[in-house]
């Protein structure tokens, strides 16, 4: 199961809306067909691992990381590829959430003879399927707030400038962490000021993450990287009611997608730009900032794990804060993550945070 749950891995950020999913096929004690969601969400593991096994299937152990599906959609259901493939017994992770899938899909197996073992490695998998879950549940993605900071836990110094912070290790595994969202989320502000591309480089992926910018006013330049590759990379840009007519054909003149989302007045409201996103499809997004859009989602209570780097350099008060004013006036209020990651990444500290329970 541990390896099941590292091959659906590999499609994390590649089979969106479709979640990222593991099969290991065993017989007499040897692996003989492995598989995992292929980019675009299809084919999905089951068919993938029982096509390698061929006619090794018949007698096997199936282990997936997530209930077989049960429902025709664009492909069969797995479930029944896997009995029609003959295998013996299915070793599941967990159950899907899915209401056309929940509890079915281990029923049809059941039903055809099929012997049925879950829970192995619950926690792990509920953990690598936690975005596709709150889109389940929820309608929105799982949310990775990412910050590079100074020791002071500053962006950028007075006059702006904050390239480069951290150094080339860190930055490489920004971008192989990039390669496993959907999505790479930036607002406004640090798209005007960065003009960044957001993409994936160096990392071999065949489906580039979607470009997300939150923009009220869409007051976002016409002539920068994001607007020149938006026919060739996806960038969806949310923005509110009263953008201006002229930039909504502009932008979707140079291949954008636009999504109006709510406003509360001041900004976009972070909870209905997340609800637009999981509509959409998306299941994990990345979030880069700036401090003003990290302070939202943290008010809201939608960040769900956080990734921070931090250097050995120090810029002082008057430089810029990595996350906006939140208004708290009790410790109490202020959120909680709990520590589950800690490394050094070259000169730099990496260190992650997962959503407290307590």
């Amino acid at each position: 199961m541990s390896l099941a749950l590292s091959l659906g891995r590999r499609g994390q950020g590649q089979c969106w809306p479709n979640p990222a999913v593991g099969c290991v096929i065993v017989k007499d004690g040897r692996i003989v067909g492995r598989g995992w969601t292929q980019p675009g969400g299809r084919p999905h593991a089951e068919p993938e691992a029982l096509a390698r096994a061929g006619a090794l299937a018949r007698g096997a152990t199936a282990y997936v990381s997530l209930e077989p599906c049960a429902h025709f959609g664009k492909t069969p259901p797995c479930a029944q590829a896997l009995i029609d493939a003959g295998v013996k017994r299915v070793v599941a992770a967990i159950e899907d959430s899915d209401p056309r899938v929940s509890g079915h899909g281990f029923a049809m197996l059941r039903d055809a003879g099929i012997e049925v073992t879950t829970g192995i490695c619950a926690d792990e998998a509920a953990r690598d399927h936690a975005g596709f879950f709150l889109k389940t549940e929820q309608g929105r993605p799982f949310v990775t707030l990412k910050l590079a900071n100074s020791f002071d836990g500053r962006i950028a110094t007075a006059t702006g400038e904050s390239k480069w912070i951290t150094g080339p290790d860190a930055r490489r595994a920004v971008h192989a962490m990039r390669a496993r969202h959907d999505a790479v989320m930036v607002g406004g502000g640090t798209a005007r000021a960065d003009d960044p591309s957001l993409t994936v480089r160096d990392m071999g992926i065949s489906r580039q993450p979607v470009r997300v910018v939150i923009s009220r006013h869409l007051d976002l330049p016409l002539m920068g990287q994001l607007a020149r590759t938006a026919k060739d990379v996806p960038l969806w840009i949310c923005h509110g009611s009263g953008a201006d007519a002229d930039r909504l054909r502009a932008w979707e003149g140079v291949g954008a997608t636009l999504i109006h989302c709510a406003s509360d007045g001041l900004q976009l409201e972070a909870a209905d730009v997340l609800q637009q996103l999981g509509q959409a499809g998306l299941t994990r997004v990345f979030c880069e900032g700036g401090s003003g859009l990290a302070a939202s989602l943290l008010k809201q209570d939608l960040v769900d794990e956080l990734i921070g780097f931090t250097a050995g350099v120090v810029i002082g008060g008057d430089g810029l804060s990595s996350i906006g004013s939140l208004g708290h006036e009790a410790l109490a209020d202020a959120p909680r993550f709990d520590l589950i990651e800690q490394t050094q990444i070259g000169p730099d500290l990496l260190h992650r945070w997962a959503r407290s329970l307590r």
